[in-house]
């Protein structure tokens, strides 16, 4: 009967070292949690800041453009002019490369 008081306390023990294995366990999992969520939520925020700064940086360039078109307009459309007869230039010569092979 002694021995079988022994085995339960054994048991007993155990069970209460398992249990307290699976509440540490539950408490690091909510750590981990937590630290995800926190590392979520700072991409998030930092993801807006950028396209905030990229909206910014994009509208300053089309308000300097302007500027500038208003400024100069003779030169900008010589600019004009000459970005299109480049793009015309490479493509007449893309078609005519791609007709020989």
């Amino acid at each position: 009967m002694a021995e079988n008081e022994h085995n339960k306390g054994k048991l007993l023990g155990k069970a209460v070292l398992a249990g307290e294995r699976v509440m540490n366990i539950g408490a690091e999992a909510a750590r981990l949690k937590t630290r995800a969520s926190t590392a979520v939520e700072d991409a998030v925020i930092e993801a807006r800041r950028i396209a905030k700064r990229g909206r910014y940086a994009a509208e300053d360039l089309v308000d300097e453009t302007t500027y500038r078109i208003k400024r100069d307009p003779l030169r900008s459309v010589a600019i004009t002019f000459a970005i299109g007869l480049g793009v015309g230039a490479l493509a007449g010569w893309m078609a005519g490369r791609a007709q020989r092979s």
